[in-house]
C-alpha cells in the first residue's frame, strides 16, 4: 500500500514539473530574441516546394548572414529539384558554392506524401520523427526558421521539447505563407495552438484579428 502510494506521489510530481516547465518555456518564448548579442545563432532554415521556396529565398535576402551562421537548409528528400542546385540559383553563389559562413544543406524524409493512404503513412510518420530527432541533434540549432512545409512540423516538434527537456533551447520563427489570406495553414495552426512557435508571422490584417498572438508584418513578397 505505502509502495504505490509513493508511486502515485512520485507521477503527480514528475506531472506537476512537466507542466511547470511547459508553462515557463511558453512564457519565455514570447519573448523577442535579444539583438545585442555578439556571438553568431547557428540557424535551421526549412524550404518546401514551389512558392513555400520562393517566399523564404525572398526572407533570406535581408537576412544577416554574419548574425545568423552557420546556416543549415533543409528540404524534403522526395523533391525532384536538387537542393545544392535551387540554392545556388536563388542564393548568392559565394555560399552556395564556397559555404561562406559555414552554409550546409540536407534533406529530410517526409511525414507523408502526397496522396498516400493514411495507413501507410504511419510508417513514414514514424521514419521522419526519427530523421528528424536525428538531425536535430546533430545540428542543434538556436534558431529555426520556416514558412509553412508539412516538413518543419516533426523539426519543430522535437525542438520544442528539446525546450522543456533542457536538452537546447532553438527559437522558433514561423512566417505564414501570402496565400494564407483568411486562416492559418496546417503547420501554422499547429504551432500557434500549440504555442510552440516562438513568434508567428502573418501578412493579412485578418490573420492578426483572427489569431491575435500572431504578428502582422505586411506583405513581404
Amino acid at each position: 500500500m505505502a509502495s504505490s502510494n509513493i508511486g502515485v506521489l512520485l507521477t503527480i510530481g514528475v506531472i506537476t514539473v512537466l507542466v511547470i516547465r511547459i508553462i515557463y518555456v511558453i512564457h519565455r518564448s514570447r519573448k523577442p530574441l535579444h539583438s545585442k548579442s555578439p556571438r553568431s545563432l547557428s540557424t535551421l532554415i526549412v524550404l518546401g516546394s514551389g512558392g513555400h521556396t520562393a517566399e523564404m529565398l525572398n526572407l533570406l535576402y535581408v537576412l544577416q548572414t554574419e548574425r545568423f551562421k552557420p546556416r543549415y537548409y533543409i528540404a524534403a528528400a522526395t523533391d525532384n529539384m536538387s537542393l545544392q542546385k535551387h540554392m545556388c540559383l536563388r542564393i548568392p553563389c559565394s555560399e552556395a558554392l564556397k559555404e561562406v559562413g559555414g552554409a550546409e544543406f540536407m534533406q529530410i524524409y517526409r511525414s507523408r506524401e502526397v496522396g498516400q493512404s493514411y495507413i501507410t503513412s504511419v510508417g513514414t510518420t514514424l521514419v521522419a520523427i526519427a530523421h528528424a530527432l536525428w538531425l536535430m541533434i546533430k545540428i542543434r540549432p538556436q534558431v529555426i526558421l520556416c514558412n509553412g512545409p508539412g516538413t518543419c512540423i516533426p523539426l519543430c516538434v522535437i525542438a520544442f521539447l528539446f525546450k522543456v527537456l533542457g536538452i537546447r533551447w532553438s527559437s522558433i520563427f514561423y512566417v505564414e505563407s501570402i496565400a494564407r489570406v483568411r486562416k492559418l495553414s496546417l503547420s501554422g495552426l499547429l504551432l500557434y495552438k500549440l504555442h510552440m512557435a516562438d513568434q508567428l508571422f502573418v501578412q493579412w490584417p485578418q490573420l492578426k484579428e483572427k489569431y491575435p498572438r500572431a504578428h502582422y508584418v505586411g506583405l513581404l513578397m
